[in-house]
C-alpha cells in the first residue's frame, strides 16, 4: 500500500523573522493628488481609522524591490493615503493597501508592524525601451500595471534629513496599534509614472489621481525597527 503523498506536497513553514530588518534593494515612489471626495483615496481603510483621514489629497504609492531582507528576495506594490490619529496621541501616516510576492513577508509584516500585506505574483521588466514595467496578478488575474521611466540623474538622499514625525507610520491590526519608524539611505532619480491600471475591486483606483511627483530609487538600505505596539482599551 502506497504512503500518502500529501507530506510531500506540504507548503514550506513560515518563517520566524522578527524585528528590525535590514532590507536592500530597489523602486520607485509615487505622489499623488486625488481629485475632491474621491472614493479610491479612502478604499480598503479598517474600519477603525474610516471616516478619519486628514484633509489633504495627496497620497503615495510605492513599488518595491527587495534584492534581500530578513526573509530573502520579494517584491511589494503599496498604497499610503495619508495621516490619521493613533492611540500615541499623534497622527501619521498609514497603510492601507498592500501586496507582496513572498508569505513569510506577509506573516512577519502583520506580525511585527501590524502592515496588512496580502500575497500576489509580480511580473517585473527592466528596461524595455527605457521603460520599467510592473504588473502584479492575484488568482491569475491581473489588478495592477505600472510603467515608470527615470533619468540619468543619480542624487544621495537619507532618511537623517527627515523628521522623524514625517516617517513614522502607524497601523491597526487585531485590536493593536503599531507604530514604527523606518530609516533609509542611499541613491534617487527624477522619474516618471507614464502609466498607471487598477482593479478596484482589489486595489484603491490610483488611475483617478494625478502624479505630481515621482523618483526612483535605483539603490537603498532601510532598517524596519521594532515596533510600538499598544493594546486597545
Amino acid at each position: 500500500m502506497n504512503a500518502p503523498a500529501a507530506s510531500a506536497a506540504r507548503e514550506p513553514a513560515i518563517a520566524n523573522a522578527p524585528a528590525p530588518w535590514l532590507l536592500h534593494g530597489r523602486g520607485y515612489i509615487a505622489m499623488l493628488r486625488f481629485p475632491d471626495n474621491c472614493v479610491a483615496q479612502d478604499a480598503f481603510l479598517p474600519p477603525s481609522l474610516a471616516g478619519r483621514r486628514g484633509a489633504s489629497r495627496y497620497g503615495w504609492m510605492m513599488f518595491v524591490d527587495y534584492a534581500s531582507s530578513d526573509v530573502g528576495p520579494y517584491h511589494e506594490l503599496l498604497f499610503i493615503p495619508g495621516s490619521f490619529p493613533f492611540a500615541d496621541g499623534k497622527r501619521h501616516l498609514s497603510i492601507s493597501r498592500i501586496f507582496v510576492s513572498s508569505m513569510d513577508s506577509v506573516v512577519n509584516g502583520q506580525r511585527n508592524w501590524g502592515i496588512p500585506k496580502d500575497v500576489a505574483q509580480f511580473d517585473v521588466r527592466y528596461g524595455q525601451h527605457g521603460v520599467d514595467q510592473v504588473r502584479v496578478s492575484k488568482n491569475g488575474s491581473v489588478f495592477a500595471e505600472l510603467e515608470f521611466s527615470s533619468l540619468p540623474i543619480w542624487l544621495p538622499f537619507s532618511s537623517v534629513l527627515v523628521p522623524r514625525s514625517l516617517r513614522t507610520l502607524g497601523q491597526h491590526h487585531d485590536g493593536q496599534t503599531y507604530i514604527y519608524s523606518p530609516s533609509a539611505s542611499g541613491w534617487i532619480k527624477p522619474a516618471r509614472l507614464r502609466r498607471a491600471r487598477f482593479d478596484s475591486a482589489v486595489f484603491p483606483d490610483l488611475g483617478e489621481a494625478k502624479p505630481v511627483l515621482a523618483v526612483q530609487v535605483p539603490r537603498f538600505r532601510m532598517t524596519f525597527p521594532t515596533s510600538q505596539v499598544i493594546p486597545s482599551l
